[in-house]
């Protein structure tokens, strides 16, 4: 029996009682790391700033990350990419709230104290560092992270405000316009990001670089975005007029993608690595001498395990893909470690001034996540959960064999 989403009416594809539910968790979310962050920013100033950058890298990581599946999907098609474009572009939009408590992370005294090249005196005194002070400067710097920010809200914007205008007019030629826009979109997105990847976290170690680095962030916020979807799309089906309406076969799809990206993941991850330890130059193998040390050695091994061996054992298997309940599991897992991860990129890179204030690593990204799961339901909630008038809406929910 196949199903035809003309027959509803948009109400029937509205939010259901979840989304209410991300509105009220993003509130007592928010409010919890409000706190810890106020605390914190009076009794551990440079562990607020650290804690913050990962959890704005983090947040950003997964609005853009939705943004470039929605891209991917534009311009690939399928059944997997019509169902969850509500969600992607519900992330996409919130794009400035991250984006916002950056600006204010580094106005507020967060540059001074992450970047040791935002002070003269260092860069005039490091023969290295000078040689990068054309680029490394706090006012090349914000004036890059403004670019970023216009680059992908307007992209963001105006691929969303494209899909809606379809759904008003049922213009079919806007899909083809979504497609042109995503073509390049996608390469500026990877462009803009590897810049961005040099700016927030390579640059905390300025005397360390890696070519790869920007490929790995790609990657990154691509598994982020995937883990991220299948979680909202879990709930979704839960509740309300979505019963029913991601079926295995979506949840299949989304789990051989996300299977995917945590290969490429481990992939630009590994060779980094390996590249940099066989060449053993003092200048690279710092970065990971800091990581591979003490305590920090044991976060590398369970991101190892956690990031990489069990999800890529347990998503090998078909069955587990398809049923929504054990793939949350998968991703929510994912997500996590996506926080550890970064955790792991960002607190070495000060090594000589540990406290012990990592309960500030939860509160501020805490804080942040409230917020965007806020802003977040109110965006998702807005339109109908579904583009009512794209014409492989019908299929794509149709039950039933598949091809």
């Amino acid at each position: 029996m196949t199903t035809d989403p003309l027959r509803h009416s948009s109400p029937a594809f509205e939010a259901p009682a979840a989304v209410g539910f991300l509105r009220t968790l993003g509130l007592v979310l928010g409010a919890v790391g409000l706190l810890g962050s106020i605390a914190g920013f009076f009794l551990a100033r440079d562990y607020f700033f650290r804690a913050g950058l990962v959890g704005c890298v983090f947040w950003v990581g997964i609005s853009l990350g939705c943004l470039a599946i929605s891209m991917l999907g534009h311009l690939s098609g399928g059944d997997w990419q019509v169902v969850i474009r509500r969600v992607l572009e519900a992330s996409a939009r919130v794009l400035p709230v991250p984006l916002i408590f950056l600006f204010a992370l580094f106005l507020s005294g967060g540059m001074s104290t992450l970047y040791e090249w935002s002070h003269p005196e260092v860069m005039q005194a490091d023969p290295v560092l000078k040689l990068k002070q054309a680029y490394l400067n706090p006012t090349a710097f914000y004036g890059r992270l403004a670019l970023y920010s216009v680059i992908w809200i307007g992209l963001a914007y105006w691929l969303s405000s494209l899909s809606r205008r379809q759904d008003q007019t049922q213009d079919l030629s806007l899909i083809s316009r979504m497609k042109m826009i995503s073509a390049p979109g996608l390469i500026i997105y990877v462009l803009s990001l590897t810049f961005a990847s040099v700016d927030w976290l390579m640059s905390l170690q300025p005397h360390w670089f890696s070519t790869i680095f920007g490929f790995y962030l790609v990657a990154s916020q691509g598994l982020a975005g995937f883990a991220f979807l299948i979680v909202i799309a879990v709930l979704l089906s839960r509740s309300g007029t979505m019963e029913g309406i991601y079926q295995p076969r979506h949840f299949h799809d989304w789990g051989k993608l996300l299977f995917a990206f945590v290969m490429i993941w481990m992939y630009f991850s590994y060779s980094q690595w390996l590249i940099t330890w066989a060449g053993n130059l003092p200048e690279e193998i710092s970065f990971f001498l800091a990581r591979l040390r003490g305590g920090f050695g044991l976060v590398t091994l369970l991101i190892v395990l956690f990031h990489f061996v069990v999800p890529f054992s347990l998503l090998l298997s078909r069955d587990l893909k398809r049923n929504g309940r054990s793939l949350i599991l998968v991703a929510g897992g994912l997500l996590a470690m996506r926080w550890v991860e970064l955790f792991w990129q960002v607190e070495p890179a000060f090594h000589e001034k540990h406290a012990g204030s990592y309960w500030l690593y939860v509160a501020v990204p805490l804080l942040i996540g409230g917020v965007w799961l806020f802003f977040f339901s109110k965006a998702l909630s807005s339109r109908p959960l579904l583009p009512i008038h794209d014409p492989y809406l019908a299929e794509a929910i149709a039950h039933g064999p598949h091809h």
